[in-house]
């Protein structure tokens, strides 16, 4: 029985995930578009957080990470037959760690899927400010805003 979510329902989940090493350009060939059901609960007794992603970034590092890496560094190839992964926002839908609830709005890593079970929580963010559109988490007030605007030029602005 599959259902519209909520914490222990099983729904449908879309998922991209890399074929096989890119070589060249990237093609349409070289991901798989599949759909998986998956049981919207975080596993008894662990930490993980289970989140239904509203937004995903497409990052050039992304390419990188596709192809075969012979000597990785700061970046891993994705293994073929993984879901691609990148910076996302979402709402937490079932939580094994006390710093995220039911409910709250995260940004950090993420699988390019609808639902992604978050098994290492420090890569999330909570967003504390949602007056702002949410894609922002995925630019200005997300990595590449933290990247590109050091502390000494924000002053006293301050982004909690």
């Amino acid at each position: 029985m599959e259902t519209d979510g909520g914490a222990g329902n099983v729904v449908r989940n879309k998922k991209l995930m890399l074929k096989d090493y890119i070589k060249g350009s990237p093609k349409e060939s070289d991901l798989h578009l599949t759909t998986e059901s998956i049981e919207l609960k975080v596993p008894q007794g662990s930490n993980a957080v289970l989140v239904k992603v509203l937004y995903l970034s497409i990052d050039p590092y992304q390419y990188i990470r596709s192809t075969k890496i012979e000597k990785p560094g700061y970046f891993s190839s994705y293994s073929p037959g993984s879901v691609m992964a990148s910076y996302g926002v979402g709402r937490v839908l079932e939580s094994g760690h006390s710093d995220f609830q039911k409910g709250d709005l995260v940004w950090g890593t993420t699988g390019w899927e609808e639902y992604s079970l978050i098994t290492e929580p420090e890569t999330l963010f909570k967003i504390q400010h949602s007056d702002v559109p949410l894609s922002y988490y995925l630019g200005v007030l997300g990595m590449p805003g933290c990247c590109v605007v050091p502390h000494h030029v924000m002053g006293d602005h301050h982004i909690n």
